[in-house]
């Protein structure tokens, strides 16, 4: 039996981040083989994941990365089963690192595939599963480019947002890192009221219209009060009409255009844990 010392135990816990007792044993089944004992800790993480395939993943980290020119970001969540895993900095440095990964691509299905330091992700996602004993999976996964890209991380790193801005003027990244938060704390449904789905337009009248009837509101006015109340519902759930949190007197579109009568917010990204 080939004998395994301490360095080579720790190089391969420095390596795939397992226990230093799952890596003396791979490296004693290995038979001191390094590249073999990389495997054998991976299909235990394949064994490991296919075991939880069905376990929720609700905790974990919400990550957004801006590129350097600020004209491209990427919000990702990496997922996890508890909250002391989440808190972990190995698995929140992991996440900044599949991120950063994540910046240069367009989809989900592109990151999975990507390489991650000579492996794909989905496969440093498997053997993480295996190293934690967690379902690791990334769930959340959104690309935003605009002339101007902001972001936002939430405390705890339980939402990240991305906001775009039409111009990259002077004040851009203040106000666009504003609006992102603002995007974080409100759960705006859309951008703006063309960007709300019919189906929860239509919903939010029939809530307004029984409202009404309890109410002992004629039928015949149900149609023109419910507008009203449909009004409110932009202004109360959408980015750009709701209220700035940080200044109430005026709209998220307002606070933008203090940069320029002609700069607007094109578009934001919102990724929540949960």
């Amino acid at each position: 039996m080939a004998k395994i010392t301490a360095a080579e135990v720790n190089k391969l816990r420095q390596t795939t981040g397992a226990g230093m007792m799952d890596c003396k044993k791979a490296l004693v089944e290995a038979e001191g083989n390094f590249e073999t004992a990389i495997e054998i800790l991976r299909k235990k993480g394949q064994k490991v994941a296919a075991n939880r395939a069905d376990r929720d993943s609700s905790e974990g980290a919400a990550i957004a990365k801006v590129n350097g020119d600020n004209t491209s970001g990427v919000v990702i969540s990496l997922n996890c089963e508890t909250d002391f895993v989440a808190k972990n900095d190995s698995f929140v440095a992991l996440a900044n690192e599949i991120a950063d990964v994540a910046l240069g691509l367009n989809t989900i299905e592109e990151l999975l595939a990507a390489d991650f330091n000579g492996i794909s992700v989905q496969e440093k996602l498997t053997e993480q599963t295996g190293v934690i004993g967690e379902k690791i999976e990334i769930k959340g996964f959104s690309k935003l480019n605009a002339p101007f890209v902001g972001s936002y991380i939430h405390a705890g790193n339980k939402i990240a947002t991305l906001v775009g801005l039409s111009a990259a003027v002077e004040g851009a990244d203040v106000v666009a890192k504003d609006v992102a938060m603002q995007a974080a704390a409100m759960n705006p449904v859309a951008l703006d009221e063309t960007g709300v789905d019919q189906s929860i337009i239509d919903k939010e009248i029939e809530i307004a219209k029984d409202q009404l009837r309890q109410e002992g509101k004629p039928e015949a006015m149900l149609d023109n009060i419910a507008k009203g109340k449909i009004k409110r519902f932009f202004k109360d759930n959408t980015l750009v009409n709701q209220d700035f949190i940080k200044d109430s007197k005026v709209s998220v579109s307002q606070y933008v255009k203090s940069l320029g009568d002609t700069v607007e917010v094109t578009d934001f990204k919102r990724v929540a844990l949960g």
